[in-house]
């Protein structure tokens, strides 16, 4: 039993460090593509963003004297490193994926179309839509919600290392307590950071949900798609 037959999948580029300081962890990374695969294979349309904080963040460039425009440019492409990455060991443990770039980038990946990334779908591929949304100011939170309201996906599932949303950081305030489900004016009037508000925005006036579970515990990425009640669901 399949509760969403077509997702975005927001993955954050800090989390494929795992324990490391910098890069990527490949043990992580095997994790991410091995659960991606097995929604795959029940025949789940999956398009994925992810950032790429964990090679090249463009705020951070600005306080090291770079130009805002030219930091957020180094970070897209920082995503496009990720963005190979997990095209490769989804391929390695047997999957299909497609890498789609928000800029010309060939032949590192396709540029990216609606229409493109729904025919990969039908041929059983999993999209990989990197470079954010091609233009600088804009997170890859806000290219997640676009890409998710462009290809008509069913949910927004934000993978992080917490399992879910909470009323303080879990890993700060041991008093922290987790909501099961919340609406978007809640969480707004709450002033919870489940994303930034641009792209928070984007989902709640197109209607799309945005769903925020554990990533790193392997099979939840099955258990959400098949509708367990896991992580934190937000809709209007």
């Amino acid at each position: 039993m399949i509760k969403y037959k077509r997702v975005l999948l927001k993955l954050s580029g800090e989390a494929l460090m795992g324990d490391e300081k910098y890069g990527i962890n490949t043990g992580v990374l095997n994790s991410y593509a091995q659960q991606v695969k097995e929604i795959s294979d029940l025949g789940v349309e999956v398009g994925i963003v992810i950032g790429g904080g964990n090679i090249f963040r463009g705020l951070s460039g600005v306080s090291k004297g770079f130009d805002r425009v030219k930091g957020d440019q180094m970070g897209m492409l920082a995503t496009v490193i990720n963005s190979l990455a997990l095209q490769s060991a989804i391929e390695g443990v047997g999957g299909k994926a497609k890498v789609y770039t928000a800029t010309k980038m060939e032949p590192i990946g396709e540029l990216y179309t609606k229409a493109k990334v729904l025919e990969g779908f039908k041929q059983g591929y999993v999209a990989i839509i990197a470079g954010g949304t091609g233009n600088p100011f804009f997170t890859t939170d806000t290219a997640s919600a676009l890409r998710g309201v462009e290809i008509e996906a069913e949910v927004l599932l934000k993978g992080t290392r917490v399992d879910g949303i909470y009323t303080a950081d879990p890993e700060k305030d041991p008093r922290a307590v987790k909501f099961d489900e919340l609406t978007f004016a809640e969480a707004y009037e709450r002033k919870l950071k489940i994303m930034d508000l641009t792209a928070f925005t984007m989902c709640s006036e197109n209607n799309l949900s945005i769903l925020v579970f554990d990533m790193n515990t392997p099979g939840n990425l099955k258990r959400v798609v098949q509708g367990e009640r896991i992580g934190t669901l937000v809709k209007n």
